[in-house]
């Protein structure tokens, strides 16, 4: 199974863009901080990831406020075919009350 689910912040987000199919496509940079036990230890996890949404969902992202604590589900996978970096791409968000 490959489900990523995490709490970020849309850091930056790029202008929504066409691919030759005509599906909605847009990129961003989500941004997370939280607390984590590992092995019996409070650790500070901070991270930033390159995520994309297509389809509906990239409106969704594009009307989303920049720093606004969001849930993000989606999955992992490789920026293109040929490369060794992972991408987020986004399924579904939804707000952090």
């Amino acid at each position: 199974m490959n489900q990523f689910q995490f709490v970020a912040s849309i850091a930056e987000r790029d202008v929504i863009r066409y691919t030759p199919a005509g599906i909605p496509v847009v990129t961003a940079k989500l941004q997370h901080q939280s607390e984590q036990t590992e092995a019996g230890i409070k650790r500070l996890v901070e991270f930033e990831i390159t995520a994309f949404a297509a389809g509906e969902i990239s409106g969704r992202i594009n009307r989303a406020g920049l720093g606004e604590m969001l849930k993000f589900t989606g999955f992992m996978a490789r920026r293109n075919r040929n490369s060794k970096s992972l991408v987020f791409h986004i399924v579904d968000f939804e707000s952090v009350v």
